[in-house]
């Protein structure tokens, strides 16, 4: 059975810190992409970061210079640190787990998520 476990959602000031974490078991976590997605009230699901099992990373512009995403294949676990949070990040983060199996298909696990609230 796959799970992925989010942690680390909480409320946080402007300006402040938060680290997300995302645990999997029941998948060979090296060989998976993983992202983290965000979705705020009234608004659709946006893609965060990504980390792909080599370690190659990507980022929405949004979130670039300020947000970082890493992963320990030894405790299968995925990290997206967050810095310098606005009222803008305040969302729904979850994590997701995607292999791709063809050219057209792919797997695609996904945790139930941690809520961001940036507010003074």
């Amino acid at each position: 059975q796959v799970q992925l476990v989010e942690s680390g959602g909480d409320l946080v000031q402007p300006g402040g810190s938060l680290r997300l974490s995302c645990a999997a078991s029941g998948i060979n976590f090296p060989i998976y992409t993983m992202n983290w997605y965000r979705q705020a009230p009234g608004k659709q699901r946006e893609l965060v970061a990504a980390i792909t099992g080599g370690g190659t990373t990507n980022y929405a512009d949004s979130v670039k210079g300020r947000f970082t995403i890493s992963r320990d294949n030894a405790k299968n676990t995925v990290y997206l640190q967050m810095n310098s949070l606005n009222s803008g990040d305040t969302a729904v983060y979850s994590c997701n787990a995607q292999r791709r199996i063809s050219a057209h298909a792919s797997l695609n696990y996904w945790g139930q998520g941690t809520q961001v609230t940036v507010s003074s």
